[in-house]
């Protein structure tokens, strides 16, 4: 139990952080203006917050608004510096990683930079022109998780979102009991919509990386259009965010598990996390120190 201490503990601080977030938010914070053309940059799970924020900034008609893996806009050279952002914002836990860094470098000067950051004493504070930090936040396991979501709770309400209900929320997901069906799951499929998908994304990785799952992410909409032949027993099909009802039919017929709950989405990333944990811990995994994966990629040249 002590090996996995920090990933648990860390989820259970979320109620707590998701206010400091929130609180962060809602006073004078360098974050993008309404109007302003955005790009959000980010690896692994800041990238999906990054996709989440982006269709959320849209839809709340702030303006253009792409989100792009880091090391893909930094492949892109002059090309990404060149398509007119007004911002480009990172998404960083460490503020180590070296794509991230490198853009980061590459725009200095040609566009206006911001990253929110888990830690502020690390070379992103000075790689942008403004950081928003959220050390409260930081975590000790690899996995990322509270991080991540009062990232995306920050940017929310700095939307202009009213994100009470999604406190509320995520300490009900923390009350829930974890069912051990989903445990023994030989495979997920976590489908969201719009902002949601991104959310999808996410909840696909932490399974991965936590417990080394069969997982798999798509837009809600796109499911039946080929992704629904792997639904069967002892698989589960996972909608985050808002359902219109029709689906869950559908997966009725191919003896899959489907699991939609009330709540808002990102609350609801957190019950996922807790799946992961426990299906680390039934397999003797340690997901504060997942195969392969460090806190931060760090690349030499």
């Amino acid at each position: 139990m002590a090996a996995i201490e920090h990933m648990a503990q860390e989820i259970d601080s979320q109620p707590d952080v998701w206010r400091q977030a929130a609180e962060i938010a809602a006073g004078d914070v360098p974050l993008p203006a309404p109007g302003e053309r955005v790009a959000v940059v980010g690896c692994g799970t800041s990238w999906f917050m990054a996709q989440s924020y982006a269709a959320l900034r849209e839809r709340a008609g702030h303006g253009t608004t792409d989100a792009f893996a880091a090391s893909e806009a930094f492949a892109a050279g002059d090309a990404f510096a060149e398509r007119g952002y007004d911002t480009v914002l990172a998404i960083t836990r460490s503020g180590t990683t070296t794509e991230l860094l490198r853009l980061m470098d590459r725009l200095k000067g040609r566009t206006r930079t911001v990253a929110v950051v888990g830690d502020q004493r690390t070379p992103i504070a000075e790689a942008c022109d403004a950081i928003v930090g959220l050390p409260f936040a930081d975590e000790r396991s690899v996995v990322q998780t509270r991080f991540a979501t009062s990232a995306l709770l920050l940017l929310r309400r700095h939307l202009g979102e009213a994100v009470e209900g999604a406190v509320r929320d995520v300490a009900d997901a923390l009350r829930r009991p974890v069912d051990p069906a989903w445990v023994r799951a030989e495979q997920f499929t976590f489908l969201g919509h719009g902002w949601t998908y991104g959310l999808a994304n996410e909840a696909a990785l932490k399974m991965r990386e936590a417990s080394q799952s069969w997982t798999e992410a798509y837009p809600l909409l796109e499911y039946r259009h080929g992704p629904i032949a792997i639904a069967a027993p002892d698989r589960v099909t996972w909608v985050l965010g808002p359902e219109t009802g029709e689906l869950e039919a559908d997966v009725a017929k191919t003896g899959a598990l489907f699991v939609h709950h009330d709540r808002d989405a990102l609350a609801d990333l957190v019950l996922v996390q807790r799946v992961a944990l426990e299906r680390a811990r039934a397999r003797g995994l340690d997901p504060d120190r997942p195969r392969g994966l460090t806190r931060s990629v760090i690349l030499n040249a």
